[in-house]
C-alpha cells in the first residue's frame, strides 16, 4: 500500500509542479526536463507514470478541471446565500483569480485552449469534457435561480450558462491583452444583465 501511495504521491507531484510552468509558459513552452527537474523527478521515471507528453498533458488538465469543479461545486452551494448570489460569487472569484499573477492560479482552459486545440485532440476533448462540466453546474444553478426567483433569464438555462462562460474566457483573454480590469467589469455588467440582475 505504502508503494502505491508513493507513486500516487510522485505522478501528483509531477502535475503539481507543471501547473505553475505551464500556467506562466503554456504547455509547448515547457519542456519535461524542466518539469521533472523541479519536481525532483529523475526523467527515466517520466513514462512510468505518463506514455508521452501529451498523455501528461491529458492528465494535467483532467487534475486541473477535477480541483476545479470541486471549487465551484462549494461556491455555488455556499450557504445563506440566493443562487443569484453565488454565481455571482463565482464571477468574482474568476475576476481575482485571472486578474492575479499568480500562475498557479491560473485558469487553464483559458491558458492552454487555443494553443492545444489545435496540437492535440486528447488535450482538445480533454478540455471540451472539462468546460462543459463547468457549464452545466453554472446551468443547474441559474435554473435554480429562476426557480427561486432571485434572477431571471431571456432564454433556457443551458444557453444562459454558455453564454455566460464564453463571456468571460473573451474577457480573460481580452484582459491579457490590455492588462486591464476593464474586460472584466463588461463582463460583470453583462452578466448581470444576461440574469436580469440590477445594477449594483
Amino acid at each position: 500500500m505504502a508503494r502505491v501511495t508513493a507513486q500516487t504521491d510522485t505522478r501528483q507531484g509531477i502535475l503539481d509542479t507543471a501547473y505553475g510552468l505551464v500556467g506562466a509558459r503554456g504547455f509547448s513552452g515547457v519542456g519535461l526536463n524542466e518539469i521533472l527537474t523541479s519536481a525532483g523527478v529523475p526523467k527515466g521515471s517520466f513514462y512510468h507514470y505518463f506514455s508521452s507528453k501529451e498523455a501528461f498533458g491529458e492528465a494535467l488538465l483532467a487534475d486541473y478541471f477535477e480541483t476545479y469543479l470541486a471549487a465551484l461545486d462549494t461556491t455555488l452551494a455556499e450557504p445563506g446565500l440566493t443562487h443569484a448570489e453565488r454565481l455571482m460569487n463565482y464571477w468574482r472569484k474568476w475576476q481575482a483569480t485571472q486578474g492575479s499573477i499568480d500562475y498557479q492560479r491560473k485558469c487553464l482552459a483559458v491558458k492552454l485552449a487555443a494553443e492545444v486545440s489545435d496540437l492535440s485532440e486528447a488535450m482538445r476533448l480533454a478540455l471540451k469534457r472539462g468546460t462543459a462540466a463547468i457549464i452545466e453546474r453554472l446551468s443547474h444553478s441559474v435554473a435554480a435561480g429562476v426557480a427561486e426567483g432571485s434572477l431571471t433569464v431571456e432564454s433556457d438555462p443551458q444557453t444562459a450558462a454558455e453564454d455566460l462562460y464564453h463571456v468571460w474566457l473573451g474577457a480573460s483573454l481580452m484582459a491579457k491583452i490590455v492588462r486591464a480590469d476593464g474586460p472584466f467589469e463588461a463582463a460583470i455588467g453583462t452578466t448581470r444583465r444576461i440574469l436580469g440582475l440590477p445594477s449594483p
